[in-house]
Parts: C-alpha cells; structure tokens; sequence
C-alpha cells in the first residue's frame, strides 16, 4: 500500500494531463481493492487497473485482483499503456511435473518442476568425510568407510526423492544432476523407486536450491523436446483416429463440450493460438442467463449489447474466463488431461485450421451430440 500511495506522488509529475489523471485513477482503485486485504493471500496477489477502449474514442476503467492456483515467488510495479502479463502467462498453461535431485558426496536437494516453477521440497547433507593424505593400510581402510557412508547418504537421497516424487501426480520422469562420476554412481545403485523413469542426468556445480535453478536451465532443451514431442504425438493420435476410429475422436467447441459433460473425454486438445472468451450473462432482476463464446476483441461489445437484461431490461451481470481456462477447469474435473498443442508443427497447424483449435481423443464413442 505504501508504494502504491507513492507512486500516486510521483504520478502528479507525468506532464500529460490524460495520462497522469489515467494513472491516477487507476491507483486510486488499486488502493481501494487491496486496503480491504489484512494480508495477502497464501499465494500472493496480482492486482491490475487502468483505463481499457471499449468503442470509438471511449475508454473504461477496468480492474482485476487475482488470487493465483499458485505461489508467486516474486514482487513487481508496473506502470505501462499495457497490461504486463507475460509472467502471468505460465499460471495459466497445462504443466508437466518432473522430479529434480541434485547431489554430490557432501550434500543433494530434491525438487519438483511444475511449467517454470521450481519447489525445493528436501534438502539433505551427508557426513561423508573429506578425502585423507594418509597412505598404506589406513588410506584403503579410510576409503572403505568413506564410501559405506557414501552408500547410506545414497540411500536417504533416494528415501527422500521417492517420498517426494511418488506423492506427486502425473509426474512425467526424473532429472538428475551433479558432478561425475557422483551421479552415475548415485544411480547406479538402483535405490530409485522402480516406477521413476530416469528422463537424463547432468553436470551442474551446484547441489542446493540453485543447483536445481541450475539443472533446469542445463536441461532445457531436452525438456522442450520431451513437451514438444507429446503435442506432436497426441496431435498424430487424434488425426489417425479421425481417419480409422472416427467415432472416437470429436471436434469444435460445441461437440468436445458436450463430451467433456458427460465425462467422454479422455484427452482434450487446445490450440495455443486460441484467443477466445466464455462469457456468462446473468440478469440480477429475472432469471434470464446465457452463456456464450466470442473473441477476445468482441468482448466490449457483447458488454454494451447485455448491459441489460434483453428479457426485463434490469441490470446484468457479465463475466468473460479464457477458453484455455475454462475447458481445461472442465476437464479436470472430469479426470481429462489436457494437451496445449503449439502451431509450429504440420499437425499442431491442423488442429487450429482444420478444427477451430479444439480437439478431442474420447474413452467410448458417443455419437452425435
């Protein structure tokens, strides 16, 4: 709130006149909003306001405060003709788990990927002791401990990661990281639970939190492959089906709706071209209410053609989610993965062109909907 009231100072030194009264405003309603929070929510905030076009030359005020599905792990003000959402971008979008653990002798960290978001979940140190200059019976009879000690540090990195990795869902594999030829020795011995599949290992320096940030970044390119790899495969299982199992597949946000409601779909496939909103319409006054899907520019003007109620002319209420969002929340309530499918590749530009950029793979055929 401090920062908020500061910014409205230094706002009185913007030279244009329009601008400064538009930031103005738009901090007055920020402080209105947060006040009313005594703190913030367990995974942070994200507030937004400013003045948006509707038609012509006219502009609203418009304001949003988010509570996100997860935690923010970082601070930032923003002042811009645009709304900054890129970082907002990944809270929204299907993520994949992997298991992380980085180790050497003295000391590993186990950690959870989830799109971007690295969550250190154990970090564990060792009494492995450090390398001796003693020479003879002693030097050979030092190693031999070092290494059983070694062995036992292995055994509760290994205890840890498969506590952590088992509990998780959908995880796709494990990667692990750390100088060699520690990892290869880690694994080795096999200690993993047998149901983790072993994606890749890598040479990082570090084995802290870091060591995970680290590990990521010197992976990404296999995870980008792996991510890349199952749109095109899910892709080509949806138009092979169409072409030998037509009653197993749908498409068009009508007929994949439909399935999704009655629980027949087993994979959903979403173009991240899609730039559409669902709008519900509710008047406060009858029981008129509608839902629809228009795109993302058309949305001010369903806003002025409902701004009231078309059945008693009272007062509505009107609310516009994402389609990405809204199906996925609909399919995972159905226990339906979902697929964000890229445009970068032959099939993903078929799933956008060819069917509106929704797509279906379904459990049983249901007929036409």
């Amino acid at each position: 709130m401090d920062q908020l009231r500061d910014e409205y100072g230094q706002a009185s030194n913007i030279k244009s006149k329009r601008t400064r009264k538009n930031v103005q405003s738009a901090l007055d309603v920020l402080m209105g909003k947060v006040k009313h929070f005594d703190s913030p929510p367990e995974n942070g905030m994200i507030a937004m306001a400013g003045m948006v076009s509707t038609r012509g030359d006219k502009s609203d005020m418009k304001s949003l405060i988010i509570e996100p599905p997860e935690k923010i792990n970082s601070y930032r003000y923003h002042c811009d003709s645009n709304f900054l959402i890129e970082p907002l971008k990944d809270l929204v979008e299907e993520k994949k788990k992997f298991g992380l653990i980085v180790l050497d002798r003295r000391e590993a960290t186990v950690g959870i990927l989830k799109g971007n978001n690295i969550d250190p979940k154990r970090h564990l140190t060792s009494g492995v002791p450090g390398k001796t200059k003693a020479g003879g019976q002693s030097q050979a009879r030092f190693e031999r401990l070092r290494d059983q000690a070694a062995h036992e540090f292995y055994k509760r990195i290994a205890e840890a990661a498969n506590s952590v990795f088992t509990a998780e869902d959908e995880l796709v594999g494990v990667l692990i990281g750390g100088p060699s030829p520690t990892k290869e020795e880690f694994l080795s011995k096999d200690l993993l639970h047998h149901e983790l599949e072993i994606i890749d290992k890598f040479d990082v320096s570090y084995t802290d939190e870091y060591g995970l940030r680290e590990l990521v970044n010197t992976a990404s390119t296999t995870l980008e492959e792996l991510r890349s790899m199952e749109e095109r495969n899910t892709s080509k299982e949806f138009l092979n089906k169409l072409v030998q199992e037509e009653g197993l597949v749908s498409y068009g946000e009508e007929q994949v709706r439909k399935a999704l409601n009655i629980g027949a779909v087993d994979k959903l496939l979403l173009s991240e071209k899609l730039r559409k909103l669902r709008v519900s319409i509710e008047c406060k006054e009858c029981d008129y209410s509608k839902e629809i899907t228009v795109e993302e520019t058309e949305f001010a003007e369903v806003e002025e053609e409902y701004n009231q109620c078309p059945k008693c002319e009272g007062g509505t209420e009107i609310e516009a989610q994402d389609l990405v969002d809204d199906l996925s929340e609909k399919a995972e309530q159905m226990g339906t993965e979902v697929i964000l499918v890229g445009t970068d590749f032959e099939e993903g530009e078929q799933i956008y062109d060819a069917f509106g950029g929704i797509a279906a793979i379904l459990r049983f055929e249901v007929g036409k909907l």
